[in-house]
């Protein structure tokens, strides 16, 4: 198995997913509600999320062949719509946009349940990290290989999971200023990792 590839995919789905920039919004969704309600919505997103995140990482390209759209052409506007993710983060339009989804859904209903959306999708399976799903599986066309991407994408939804049970405490500890700084840093990471996807669509397509 190819480490750089591994870490490459959980850098990837890490950024995409972003469970840092997650767990705020995470108590704003869940706010007033009682500790044991607030896990079983976070465990209910993050199922689902798996679920989604699973069938596009399987039958993704079978889809996409479905509807005539190339593996080559399906890189660069994945790699496209990756860099626009990554420009939200640079300059905060991503997080301005998740909380406004967060202050909208609370004002509506503070008891409702948030887990399917905006948590499981589009916050957790998002288009970003659907399109991710498949670019990440077609790379190599090896069943180690796609068992390691799901691996990696378990990995990551993991993480999401301790955040959230740790949410509180985090959103604290970083402040605003410091949720910021990680943002910006791994809007850097994906923007440089969407243009890698571009670059590899081209070459598939004999473009270049």
């Amino acid at each position: 198995m190819d480490m750089t590839q591994t870490i490459s995919a959980f850098v990837t789905l890490f950024v995409v997913i972003d469970p840092i920039g997650l767990a705020p919004i995470f108590i704003a969704l869940t706010r007033d509600m009682d500790p044991q309600r607030r896990r079983r919505i976070g465990w209910r997103a993050l199922a689902i999320a798996a679920a989604l995140l699973t069938l596009f990482g399987l039958a993704g390209e079978a889809i996409l062949s479905g509807i005539g759209i190339s593996l080559p052409a399906f890189r660069i506007a994945g790699g496209i719509l990756l860099l626009l993710t990554a420009l939200d983060m640079l300059f905060e339009r991503r997080t301005e946009r998740r909380e406004g989804k967060a202050k909208d859904e609370t004002a509506e209903d503070h008891h409702d349940d948030p887990s399917v959306f905006p948590l499981a999708t589009p916050l957790l399976a998002g288009p970003g990290a659907l399109a991710t799903m498949i670019l990440l599986v077609n790379q190599d066309p090896g069943t180690a290989h796609t068992l390691m991407i799901h691996g990696v994408m378990l990995v990551v939804l993991g993480i999401v999971a301790v955040l959230f049970a740790l949410a509180s405490p985090i959103a604290h500890l970083l402040g605003r200023t410091g949720t910021m700084v990680v943002t910006r840093l791994f809007g850097m990471l994906l923007a440089a990792l969407s243009i890698q996807f571009v670059i590899d669509g081209l070459k598939g397509s004999g473009l270049v």
